[in-house]
């Protein structure tokens, strides 16, 4: 006999709401897994396998680069994403899985840019997606003295998108990102900057429930010459903490949406990362060089041409070969989009088992116990439909 959260998580139905799912973790003890699964549907298969395995809720996005209503750098579209997933959902029998907009990206913020963010948008909602992350903070002005001033567009540009997918969608049931810090500038998120956001989004009727700042992270990875990944330890703990529990000291139940994962060793994580302070850990990157390395050994002559590709393209005077290639073979997933489809079965089989064997040891590090079993406990006692 399978316990209940097991059947109901087993049973055909449509992605979890991102806003449940954070509610449901309270108080919040783990960092959610959030994949970027933008190479191969056995990747997805994998993940979603280790999540039914040890009983857990993960989150599975792209962000506005990599799928758009063009095909985005992946070739894929919002509807055809999500379509993959579901298609892998019914494979594995696990349907615990928020699916979430990442990174929709506003950077100069003019009527055009708007619009068309809009129409993506528009495109996610009728494809499924339960959650989305509003990432205006390429908006931040840096020519003005104080945070208000600073932040003025970003919040203003968040609100109005947020309040877009409200009408949309009709309810505000879907989690909801903001990003307040770009990723990958030197200047780390201050504290007064993250409150402020989040304080004036509430005041205009927007929680946010996850919250992307530059706490020192960088997406991506860095290599050395041989193409090595060099360890990523430049995330400010301290500085995290100190933001996360200002939010919380001020009555906001936000909590850190951490981009950069890939190229930080996972003891760091499971050793030193706040969990529950940081409540969403992305992680993209790690899986597409793991699909490569396999790739590598198990379907030579399409590595090869893909690194060709890759070099010929993107290669410059006096950056390593293997450099260029970790760095920009994302670019090479929508040429080769036919291809990935057609390696073997060996080949897709190693994909699957390697993504379910690294998303086992990811969900350990980040204190992921059994979350839909609270998840389903939450939605029993709030009578949620979905």
């Amino acid at each position: 006999m399978k316990e209940p959260h097991i059947e109901f998580f087993e049973q055909p139905r449509n992605p979890l709401p991102g806003n449940v799912l954070f509610e449901a973790l309270e108080p919040p003890e783990e960092i959610i897994l959030a994949v970027n699964p933008r190479v191969t549907t056995e990747v997805i298969e994998g993940v979603l396998k280790a999540a039914k395995d040890t009983e857990n809720i993960v989150i599975l996005e792209l962000a506005l680069s990599e799928m758009n209503l063009q095909g985005g750098y992946t070739g894929l579209t919002p509807k055809a994403f999500a379509e993959r997933v579901k298609k892998a959902a019914e494979r594995v029998g696990w349907y615990g899985y928020v699916l979430h907009a990442d990174h929709v990206v506003v950077k100069k913020g003019t009527d055009e840019e708007i619009e068309n963010v809009k129409r993506e948008l528009a495109a996610r909602i009728e494809a499924g997606f339960t959650s989305f992350a509003i990432d205006s903070s390429y908006l931040f002005d840096v020519t003005k003295d104080t945070v208000p001033e600073q932040l003025k567009r970003i919040i203003e540009t968040g609100i109005e998108l947020f309040r877009f997918l409200d009408e949309k969608i009709g309810h505000r049931n879907y989690g909801r990102e903001g990003e307040v810090g770009e990723v990958g500038k030197s200047e780390l998120t201050e504290v007064s900057e993250a409150l402020h956001y989040v304080e004036t989004m509430k005041k205009n009727g927007i929680d946010i429930h996850w919250l992307a700042i530059n706490n020192g992270s960088k997406h991506g990875v860095s290599v050395d010459a041989e193409g090595n990944i060099i360890p990523q330890l430049g995330i400010n703990i301290k500085r995290t903490i100190e933001i996360v529990q200002a939010l919380w000291d001020h009555g906001y139940k936000t909590r850190v949406a951490q981009h950069g994962i890939s190229g930080t060793p996972l003891y760091l994580i499971a050793e030193k990362f706040p969990k529950g302070m940081i409540q969403k850990g992305n992680v993209a990157t790690f899986y597409m060089l793991m699909v490569y390395d396999i790739l590598r050994i198990y379907e030579p002559e399409l590595y090869q041409r893909i690194r060709k590709w890759v070099i010929d393209r993107y290669g410059k005077e006096g950056v390593p070969e293997a450099e260029t290639f970790v760095k920009n073979s994302k670019y090479a997933l929508k040429h080769f989009f036919q291809d990935f489809d057609k390696i073997s079965d060996e080949a897709k089989k190693v994909i699957r088992e390697k993504a379910y064997a690294e998303t086992l040891i990811h969900m350990k590090a980040f204190n992921m116990n059994k979350t839909a079993k609270k998840v389903y406990r939450y939605i029993r006692e709030k009578n949620i439909k979905y």
